[in-house]
Order: structure tokens, then C-alpha cells, then sequence
């Protein structure tokens, strides 16, 4: 999918290309960070954990190099099938990128220690070049607090650079950009001047009508939803998207709807702005919902969804 809008001046020519994978726990700015980077709103961003299911190309210009990024969806113990969909697709993301980004941020505990899943992560990683990026740093005060950690992490084989980000203030992006370009393989562009992404349409649809209902109807459903593109007419003026938000229980769908459709309308308006936003043009979007029990356990219905990763052992 390209831009928007294409950049005002011709770019240089590019003589680093190369994909990087933003991966670590959930919740812990991965997404944020992608956005920050991009500077648009591509991915779907909420407090709830493991918001991000897919993994996320955007494409980024960054001097003489062209960034692929991938954002990835947390690692953590899964629980269900699509848990583990999710997890195959952020440890497949860090197996076949350039560079890995390995996000983390600081602990509650003071004085601060590594978080033993990231020790454990970042072991696992079997990548070309890992940068950590130490996220969150804007609030910790005073900054010396860190040193501990970043011993500690430094500890781990294989991690080649620190980087103290603070992704929602933009802090400490361009060198974090810097750090990763020299890590990037010499070589012409993977993608167009003007291209942001290879997702389709339909999948940013699911993916922002999903971010609606976090974003709305938050903590009541948090991972119980999941929606599907049935039609994408464009034989008209303006574009008319039917989508289905499934739920698994009733009581779900109950509060999805809301007293008098309000809370379907609502998802509705906030998914069809960012839609708007993302195409440039004004769409028509319709939303139905359906009760659709254990889909989470479901491998024809995961596929159906889009968890490729089900097929994996």
C-alpha cells in the first residue's frame, strides 16, 4: 500500500536496505514505537496486553537506507491456539530480519533488575545483529537508575548496541535509526519510494475496527474479538466495507452493540476514520456482530482470520 501523499522532494539513492524486528514482551511499547518511527499511525495501539496479533510491515527512509519494520506481537507463555499463532509470528519475524530491535522497558522494582522472560528471550534469539532498546526512559529519574539493568542485559551473548528510547515522547529515535542502518546489508531498495506497507486494505479495516473496540469497549472484551472483511465493494463513488466483529459469548455481544446499537456505532465511526485517514478518501462502513464460540482454539477459524502461523508444529 502506498502513502498517503508521496515525499515533495526525489529521495537519494538508497544503499542499505534491509527488514528489522521490533520484538519483546507485551505491553511493552513495540507498536508505539513502530508508529514513532513511521511517524503515522500504522499500527493499532491499547493498554491492553498482546494488542498486536500480525506481524507489521512499514517501510521507512532513513538517509541512504530504506527500513522495512516489523512489529511483532509479545512474547509470553501461550495459552491458546492463537496465543501460539502469535508467538510463531514474532519469533519467525526475529529469525528471517536483518537486525533485531529487542524492546524492553523498566521494572517496577527498584533497584532494577532484568525481567527473567527478557534474559530468556534475548538468548533465544538467533539473529544477525540485536540492538536493545531500553524504552520508557523518559520516566526514570534520575537516569543512573538504569546502569544496573543495562549491565545486567549487556551480559546477554550477542546484543551490540544500547539505545535509551522514550518512543511515545520520540526520544532517542534517530540514534536508535543510526545504530540500525549501519547494521542493514548494502544493497538497492526492497520497496517503492512511496510505499508504507504491503499490507491490503481489508486487513488494516479488521485491524482498526478491532482497535475500536479495545480502545472502547476496553478491559469488557479484551481478547474475546476478532473481525473479518466479508465484502469490499468498490462499484460505487465511495468504497462500502462489510465487516463482523466475532465474539465468543453473547454477553459479549451484548456489550459490543450496546443500548440501542450505540456501542456498534461508535466502534463503527472510530474504525472508518482511521480507515479514512490511511486511504485518503471518505468509505462507508457497516458492521455486523456475531458469536462465534472457541474461535481462539479454532485452526480452520484462525486461518480463516489471517494466523497464517497456525500451520506451523
Amino acid at each position: 500500500m502506498p502513502r498517503a501523499q508521496k515525499p515533495a522532494a526525489e529521495p537519494s539513492p538508497v544503499r542499505r536496505a534491509g527488514t528489522v524486528a521490533l520484538v519483546g514482551r507485551p505491553n511493552v511499547g513495540k507498536s508505539t514505537l513502530m508508529n514513532a518511527l513511521l511517524g503515522e499511525a500504522l499500527s493499532i495501539v491499547s493498554p491492553t496486553a498482546q494488542t498486536t496479533r500480525h506481524r507489521i510491515l512499514g517501510v521507512l527512509r532513513h538517509g541512504d537506507a530504506q527500513l522495512g519494520l516489523l512489529d511483532t506481537p509479545g512474547l509470553h507463555a501461550p495459552k491458546t491456539r492463537l496465543g501460539k499463532a502469535m508467538n510463531h509470528a514474532a519469533e519467525g519475524a526475529a529469525d528471517d530480519a536483518d537486525v533485531v530491535v529487542f524492546v524492553t522497558d523498566p521494572p517496577k522494582t527498584d533497584p532494577y533488575r532484568a525481567n527473567p522472560d527478557d534474559l530468556r528471550w534475548l538468548a533465544a534469539l538467533r539473529a544477525k545483529h540485536v540492538v536493545l532498546a531500553i524504552n520508557k526512559v523518559d520516566k526514570v529519574r534520575p537516569r543512573e537508575r538504569l546502569l544496573p539493568l543495562l549491565a545486567e542485559l549487556g551480559q546477554v551473548k550477542g546484543v551490540e548496541a544500547f539505545v535509551p528510547i522514550s518512543a511515545e515522547k520520540r526520544g532517542g529515535l534517530d540514534r536508535l535509526l543510526d545504530e540500525l542502518c549501519a547494521r542493514l546489508p548494502e544493497g538497492n531498495a526492497l520497496w517503492d519510494d512511496d510505499a508504507l506497507t504491503d499490507r491490503p486494505v481489508k486487513f488494516w479495516v479488521a485491524e482498526y475496527v478491532r482497535g475500536a473496540v479495545l480502545e472502547i469497549a476496553r478491559q469488557e472484551v479484551p481478547h474475546a474479538t476478532a473481525v473479518s472483511v466479508e465484502r469490499y465493494d468498490e462499484s460505487g463513488t465511495i468504497p462500502r466495507i462489510y465487516a463482523t466483529i466475532h465474539v465468543e459469548r453473547e454477553g459479549q455481544k451484548v456489550i459490543l452493540v450496546g443500548k440501542g446499537g450505540l456501542g456498534i456505532k461508535r466502534i463503527g465511526t472510530r474504525a472508518r476514520q482511521r480507515v479514512e485517514h490511511l486511504l485518503g478518501h471518505r468509505v462507508h462502513l457497516e458492521l455486523f456482530v456475531r458469536e462465534t464460540p472457541g474461535w481462539v482454539e479454532n485452526a480452520a477459524m484462525l486461518v480463516e482470520l489471517g494466523y497464517e502461523e497456525t500451520h506451523k508444529p
